[in-house]
């Protein structure tokens, strides 16, 4: 065994990226998925289907991606929605916030209004090209995963990876500090490997059997997701209502029919946050009903919707593992942390982990001569970069849904706090260029 050997348990978006990252780099990796091996035919059935979830993938996330051979794929399949503006207003307030192309002309006007014309593609961007300027763009899971897929198996990289699909980690044993771990799968299999990174999700099996404790959050909401389409086309903006209810989110959709690329820009991602018991009152609702509903609490910000399909729920809790990492062992995306979605952060905190744990060790190896991968010194200087500032997003998004949603934050003064506060920010103009910066995650 090879004293660089890598062993990633959970080939999802954020575990795959890491594999690719390091076998680009001719590090050995084995990348262990429980889900079922899946070939083209799989891939081509999920994929002629309209997926009602989509990630906002910033620009790291995509620059990580080209860098590891996956967006130029992604770009290829035209499976993609980029947004250059984003537009944040709240129900009964004044005023409201974009980012993006006009944000430095913003006026914080205290009607939101319908008027898309400043959100429109022959808008110039700050560079005064006739190019909008990007901010990220919004991709199906379905459309990431496939692109990965088919990135895992080329011959570059097949040399230095190794995927074993369709088999469960059962056991997990640590045999000291130079030697790392030896799993054990549901076939009997034995692998080991100098480090274990868990990527298994929020449920992480790595993360438990490690004894890692986990603080969790239960926000006592439930998100109803969809895809809509609407009387008004997006206009690449992703739009978000702050409401007394929770959050609304109206992200942009890739045009995947004829017929939607003979009149583009109206299908939408919906992520709908209800407290708990609107939401399982909701759902029990017909379609129809369920979409003019949601028409009526965006304030037809997009008119009328004429199509709902793909109607899904999840609970929403955050949750941020006490530790990152152990002798021999780290934990990275949603096994380390999971965020509200209201600002649409998840997976872009998980690549953000993937690049700091990949340039860390890379450079700690190097700096040793070749000899410690993956050592205790690498793996806490990884902690230390990466577990504040997920903690930081954590809460600042807990802290926005409480300063929205619920009874407190309909108090009179609070809410005169809030529109206070939009008025001003929206009148910053470095401040809102700023807070664009920090979305595009560049």
């Amino acid at each position: 065994m090879k004293n660089d050997h890598t062993l990633i348990i959970g080939g999802g978006i954020v575990g795959a990226s890491l594999a690719l990252k390091l076998a680009q780099a001719k590090r050995p990796v084995t990348l262990v998925d429980a889900r079922p091996k899946r070939d083209d035919a799989h891939w081509q059935d999920k994929l002629s289907q309209r997926d009602a979830r989509v990630y906002a993938l910033s620009l790291a996330s995509i620059g990580l991606l080209t860098d590891i051979g996956v967006w130029q794929k992604i770009a290829a399949s035209e499976r993609k929605a980029d947004y250059s503006q984003m537009q944040v207003w709240q129900l009964n307030g004044i005023g409201e916030l974009k980012f993006g192309d006009d944000c430095a002309d913003n006026k914080g006007t205290d009607n939101k209004g319908t008027d898309n014309n400043a959100t429109g593609n022959n808008e110039k961007g700050t560079e005064g090209s006739d190019t909008p300027k990007l901010l990220g763009s919004m991709v199906e899971p379905t459309v990431i995963e496939y692109a990965l897929w088919q990135r895992l198996f080329e011959d570059d990289v097949s040399d230095y990876l190794t995927v074993i699909a369709g088999h469960k980690v059962m056991q997990m044993d640590w045999l000291g500090s130079e030697q790392g771990y030896r799993i054990t799968l549901d076939n009997e299999t034995a692998i080991e490997a100098n480090l274990l990174v868990g990527s298994d999700g929020r449920g992480s099996f790595v993360r438990r059997q490690a004894g890692i404790e986990l603080d969790t959050l239960d926000y006592k909401q439930t998100a109803i997701c969809c895809a809509i389409k609407t009387a008004k086309p997006h206009q690449a903006t992703a739009r978000q209502a702050m409401l007394p209810t929770g959050t609304l989110a109206l992200l942009p959709l890739a045009d995947i029919t004829d017929e939607d690329k003979v009149n583009p820009q109206h299908w939408q991602s919906v992520v709908w946050t209800l407290p708990r018991n609107q939401a399982l009152e909701l759902e029990i609702q017909e379609p129809r009903i369920i979409a003019d509903k949601l028409a009526a609490a965006s304030t037809y910000e997009l008119g009328a919707i004429n199509q709902i399909e793909s109607i899904a729920s999840f609970p929403l809790m955050a949750q941020q593992a006490r530790n990152y990492v152990a002798d021999n062992l780290v934990l990275i995306g949603d096994a380390a942390h999971g965020v509200h979605p209201l600002a649409g952060q998840g997976l872009n905190l998980g690549m953000l982990d993937v690049q700091a744990l990949s340039d860390q060790l890379e450079h700690d190896f190097a700096r040793s001569g070749g000899k410690l991968w993956g050592a205790n010194q690498t793996l806490r200087t990884y902690e230390r970069m990466r577990r504040p500032h997920n903690s930081l997003m954590m809460h600042s998004f807990s802290a926005l849904n409480w300063l929205f949603a619920g009874e407190f934050a309909q108090l009179r003064p609070i809410q005169q706090l809030r529109n206070e506060g939009m008025s001003r920010v929206s009148k910053i103009k470095p401040l809102m260029r700023l807070f664009a910066k920090q979305a595009s995650g560049v």
